[in-house]
């Protein structure tokens, strides 16, 4: 379940940084009733970060198969046994 929070709570810094380091997931910030920023901690960015990165990767290798730009897994190996002197 998110976390939604107003604005006026960030000045309790500490509490703000406990929450973001215990659940793990965004912090969603209000404004007068509307959604202005969201809070994370550092590992949850990066991790957030490293899966759209894994997931836009997957999302051209699909691409790849759908348009036939793809080898079998032994040409794969015998190119890079190529490339490195295998």
């Amino acid at each position: 379940m998110p976390r939604i929070v107003p604005i006026r709570d960030l000045k309790n810094t500490t509490a703000i940084s406990t929450l973001c380091h215990e659940d793990e997931e965004p912090i969603f910030v209000t404004k007068n009733g509307y959604g202005d920023m969201v809070l994370m901690s550092m590992e949850t960015y990066e991790k957030n970060l490293f899966l759209a990165n894994v997931y836009g990767k997957l999302e051209e290798a699909k691409e790849d198969m759908r348009n036939g730009r793809y080898s079998s897994v032994e040409d794969a190996i015998s190119r890079i046994r190529e490339k490195h002197g295998l």
